[in-house]
């Protein structure tokens, strides 16, 4: 059962090991020293920032990294995006990782985001859909994201996180189900 908790400072030892693993470092192309990690995920931790850090847990087990955030809390990143297609500002994005090397390649990605989905829903009734920017070369995840349910719904240049990659990205779409009702 995959469940969550908000990463506090106490998980950065964990976070640091999850970047530095290849499968990770390769997409996410971040820096893994104390001080890096605590810059980048401490305001976060805190709550000095809109954005929320999910740890994944797999029967209990930290696994995974899941960020999510409203995209009008981020005026910067919906001002790039506009360049590729119009993004309502209460849509939620995600961004996620599996740290352990062990657990990719099982079909655990696309159950965390359609998990994340769902919570995303309860957690922000009034955001419509969720839209997701995935680099082109990064095949995998943008088939979690279509085994999730997500739609291609753009392609354009966005600025990659990892300056080897190509500007393409492709961009998923997952939007609120209908409720049925008076």
């Amino acid at each position: 059962m995959i469940t969550w908790r908000r990463v506090t400072e106490a998980d950065f030892p964990l976070l640091r090991r999850w970047l530095a693993e290849p499968h990770v470092a390769r997409w996410w192309n971040h820096e893994t020293s104390a001080a890096a990690v605590a810059r980048d995920f401490g305001p976060v931790a805190r709550g000095e920032e809109p954005a929320e850090d999910w740890l994944v847990l797999l029967e209990g087990t930290p696994v995974g990294l899941v960020q999510r955030c409203l995209w009008g809390d981020y005026p910067e990143y919906l001002e790039e995006m506009a360049g590729v297609m119009e993004v309502p500002p209460a849509a939620a994005t995600v961004d996620y990782l599996i740290g352990d090397p062990a657990c990719t390649g099982r079909g655990l990605g696309p159950r965390i985001i359609r998990a994340m989905v769902a919570r995303t829903w309860h957690d922000h009734p009034h955001s419509p859909a969720v839209v997701v920017p995935v680099v082109a070369a990064n095949r995998a995840s943008w088939r979690a994201l279509e085994k999730a349910g997500f739609v291609r719904v753009a392609e354009g240049e966005l600025e990659p996180d990892n300056p080897v990659d190509d500007r393409l990205h492709y961009v998923y779409r997952i939007d609120r189900p209908a409720t049925s009702g008076a």
